[in-house]
């Protein structure tokens, strides 16, 4: 079982990391996302997996008796994945302002620091044609 779950750790974070080497900011996102749960699952199968009862104390004991599951790493996992969905929706947002400010989420097509001058832009590799490094789009006509 830990073999299987060897490989499906390689290969989450192998493809996690070449979603993030790509210049989309959604992939890029996507990866991170994949590489969350790929450590998730990591510190879940550090915690041992066993064929245990749950980690249940019985009535006048003071410590489980027999085989049990480790609770904690389960409890860490817990607290990961609504890390994860929060910093997931957070970047969705940041995203999702983004294409409408700019019209791309293409990385290298984002230069909003170091704007080109308005005769040297090239209105077809910005997307949706929707950019303007003079005048950025509002909130308003953006749609948010």
């Amino acid at each position: 079982m830990e073999l299987l779950l060897a490989i499906t750790l390689g290969i989450l974070v192998s493809t996690s990391v070449y979603l993030m080497l790509d210049r989309n900011v959604l992939r890029f996102l996507f990866g991170l996302v994949l590489l969350s749960n790929a450590v998730n699952l990591l510190i879940f199968a550090g915690g041992r997996l066993t064929a245990g009862a749950p980690p249940l104390i019985d009535a006048g004991a003071s410590s489980p008796t027999g085989v049990v599951a480790n609770a904690l790493p389960q409890a860490l996992v817990l607290t990961a994945i609504v890390i994860g969905f929060g910093l997931l929706a957070f970047t969705l947002a940041l995203v999702y302002r983004t294409f409408m400010t700019l019209g791309t989420v293409n990385s290298d097509e984002m230069r909003v620091a170091e704007p080109m001058g308005a005769k040297d832009l090239d209105r077809g590799k910005l997307g949706l044609g929707r950019a303007d490094p003079q005048k950025p789009a509002s909130g308003q006509e953006a749609g948010i």
